[in-house]
């Protein structure tokens, strides 16, 4: 009996990954099988769907023209702006507060990352009415800042987390050596942090690109990138099923490539200095 035990044990815990990972995965399996039906055949019983015949006319549809061309640029220059931004400023910050912690430094970081949990209908006035006065609504510009501030607390984390992990001798030896400020970021944080770097601008990224609230909010038509094509299937003329779910596929793929490329990279970014 006890031998059977640990096959048991295995055997339930094998179950239980199972059906979590497809209880997971099942919203993204069903969207991608509604995406290749019709929008008659899209609004059928779970049945009716699964016997409908495969049909590309929904990916035909939003992809004429430059319907999926212009959100799909937008997203890429938002969301890359806004991680290289975000690292720009997020990396100086952290390599301040890891390698010259002060009595406060806890309770700033604590700040920092309450930003982030704040919402952000909180403050959706003030930003429109400032991006409104200052000429940024519906510019890429614009939603770059935003996003970057939203990806900031996080960036500002994990970066601390990594640095705080490097020998402070190293830093010693650099400044004996005459290197300044500058040299010490570009010749020593960045290429012994540069796995940390790697899984920060990865996160900031998929955040930046699935981003949905403020591209919303603060776009229309020039700058609207793939969040705000994706609802803008539901139109007057009625909510288009199919076509959503086809949108929604298309705008997952190149972030669903680059967390299954990247994914052990981010795993170890998020946990890298959880445990000592």
């Amino acid at each position: 009996m006890s031998s059977l035990s640990p096959l048991l044990r295995k055997a339930a815990l094998t179950l239980l990954g199972w059906s979590v990972g497809l209880t997971l995965a099942f919203p993204i399996l069903w969207t991608a099988l509604v995406s290749f039906r019709s929008e008659a055949d899209a609004l059928g019983a779970p049945a009716a769907v699964l016997a409908a015949p495969f049909t590309l006319e929904s990916y035909a549809a939003i992809t004429a023209g430059t319907r999926f061309t212009a959100p799909f640029v937008n997203s890429v220059l938002i969301a890359g702006g806004a991680t290289a931004l975000a690292l720009l400023v997020a990396l100086p910050a952290a390599w301040a507060l890891a390698l010259f912690p002060g009595p406060r430094t806890k309770a700033l970081l604590m700040t920092i990352l309450g930003t982030r949990m704040m919402p952000a209908v909180g403050v959706l006035v003030p930003v429109y009415l400032l991006f409104r006065d200052l000429g940024l609504l519906d510019s890429r510009a614009g939603l770059i800042v935003v996003v970057m501030l939203t990806n900031l607390p996080v960036a500002i984390w994990m970066l601390y987390g990594h640095l705080r992990e490097i020998p402070g001798e190293i830093f010693e030896a650099a400044r004996m050596d005459g290197a300044g400020p500058g040299a010490e970021l570009r010749h020593v944080i960045a290429p012994l942090a540069a796995p940390g770097i790697a899984a920060t601008a990865l996160l900031c990224l998929i955040l930046g690109w699935n981003e949905a609230f403020w591209t919303l909010n603060l776009s229309a038509a020039k700058a609207a990138p793939l969040s705000a094509f994706i609802a803008a299937q539901a139109s007057p003329e009625g909510l288009f099923h199919a076509r959503l779910c086809a949108a929604a596929m298309l705008a997952s793929l190149p972030v669903l490539g680059l967390g299954w490329i990247g994914q052990r990279a981010l795993v170890r970014g998020l946990t890298f200095g959880a445990v000592k």
